[in-house]
């Protein structure tokens, strides 16, 4: 597998002025509320716009939903992209990317929050769609690992698929956790895991 797997499909999207406004309304009131507390009408209000204009370019709450998630996944997948870009060696690479992650999801910590507690409220096919653009950030985000270890930049220990499932598992377990007003910086706690992961690796 290519280690660079950024896919059209999942490209960040531009947005016009309102439809920005109205997701940013959802996602806050989302996060404050839960999906089943945040009614149409409220994010209606917050975003200061008619439900036309919300209707005109989103077909329900679950479509708001959706957009979210696929936001979210979109950046993380493009800056995973442009590290590898770099054709760093694998031990800076991995340093990068998971740093990035674990920044980038502090800095958008209420996307991460009702992503990990909403996903489920999902239709089937959409569902289906971002856990395959989990699963290709997982892969590719193991391909990394696996590099390192053929070209003997990390030790032959704990399975790449492993190393993985447990980095990136504590960042999405990120929203029960991290605290913006917490002792310690996310670009901090980010070089302290990147050290822990790759002391582990060797």
């Amino acid at each position: 597998m290519s280690e660079r797997a950024v896919p059209e499909s999942v490209a960040p999207v531009r947005r016009s002025a309102v439809e920005r406004r109205i997701l940013a309304a959802a996602l806050r009131l989302f996060a404050e509320r839960g999906f089943d507390g945040t009614s149409v009408q409220g994010i209606v209000d917050a975003a200061e716009v008619t439900k036309g204009a919300l209707y005109h370019y989103f077909d329900s709450k679950h479509d708001l939903l959706y957009e979210i998630h696929h936001s979210l996944i979109a950046r993380q997948l493009a800056d995973l992209g442009t590290v590898l870009d770099r054709g760093l060696p694998p031990r800076e690479a991995l340093r990068a990317a998971l740093t990035g992650l674990i920044v980038s999801t502090a800095e958008h910590i209420d996307e991460a929050k009702v992503f990990t507690r909403e996903m489920h409220r999902l239709d089937d096919a959409r569902m289906r769609s971002v856990r395959e653009d989990r699963r290709r950030y997982h892969l590719t985000f193991r391909t990394l690992v696996e590099r390192g270890r053929r070209e003997g930049a990390f030790g032959r220990g704990t399975p790449a698929d492993t190393v993985t499932i447990v980095a990136l598992g504590m960042v999405n377990q990120m929203p029960a956790w991290y605290r913006a007003d917490g002792p310690k910086s996310a670009e901090r706690l980010a070089e302290e895991v990147a050290d822990f992961v790759l002391a582990g690796l060797g």
